[in-house]
């Protein structure tokens, strides 16, 4: 099975999905030195995948477009990138090819499911907006109560010791070092300004899976299978 990372950066959701059995190419406009997958494609996504050829070469494909312009953060941002949900939706609906599209809370995904690190035993929230299609049919469930003290990933300042509330409720710190902010993260390769723009590859691994047991069961009566895969 062969899945396309559209927007790969260093690759947390490439290591998702070759753990789900993929083989990946990512795409990126950046040279992406530390990137995990099976093959490297510097340009520009929108720009690849415009001949919409070149996305039927995949069996599931991932695009995580830049979340700047959508992000409640994005006043502290000097970046503008521009609204790129609705035209990679575009591209992705007119190959035919399964998708997720993943961005942050208060981005125009349709129907979008909702991850977080809780979810998988992680040390951060790091909730995150998921289209998927074929839609999934079940979602965990956030278990806040395991995670209290989450780690808050963003930014590459210096460690923050004292706890700082956040505006969702909980504590959050930032981490101490970089070993911290891979291990609660589940990222073992990346820097920490990389980490900071990453998804937890656990995200692209559920649903990559639960997408494969759907698809392999071919039946949309399939819940109990897809509890297992997320208890997996």
């Amino acid at each position: 099975m062969r899945a396309l990372d559209l927007f790969c950066g260093a690759g947390g959701a490439t290591c998702g999905l070759q753990r789900a059995g993929f083989n990946v190419t990512g795409v990126d406009i950046k040279a992406q030195p530390r990137y995990c997958g099976d093959r490297f494609i510097h340009d520009d996504a929108l720009v690849f995948a415009e001949p919409v050829a070149n996305l039927r070469q995949f069996d599931f494909i991932w695009a995580s477009p830049p979340c700047q312009d959508y992000s409640s953060l994005k006043v502290f941002s000097g970046e503008k990138r521009g609204k790129l949900i609705d035209p990679v939706r575009a591209m992705l609906e007119a190959s035919g090819v399964p998708f997720a599209i993943e961005n942050v809370v208060g981005s125009e995904l349709r129907n979008p499911i909702t991850l977080c690190g809780s979810m998988f035993g992680l040390g951060v929230w790091r909730h995150r907006l998921f289209e998927v299609s074929p839609p999934l049919l079940f979602v965990p469930q956030c278990h806040h109560a395991l995670v209290p003290e989450p780690i808050d990933v963003t930014g590459t300042g210096s460690a923050q010791r004292s706890p700082r509330k956040k505006q969702t409720g909980g504590l959050s710190r930032k981490p101490e070092s970089l070993t911290q902010a891979r291990g609660v993260m589940g990222i073992d390769w990346m820097s920490r300004k990389e980490i900071s723009q990453a998804i937890p590859p656990a995200y692209s691994e559920f649903i990559a899976r639960a997408y494969l047991a759907q698809s392999q069961r071919g039946s949309t009566h399939d819940a109990p299978l897809l509890t297992q895969v997320a208890a997996e």
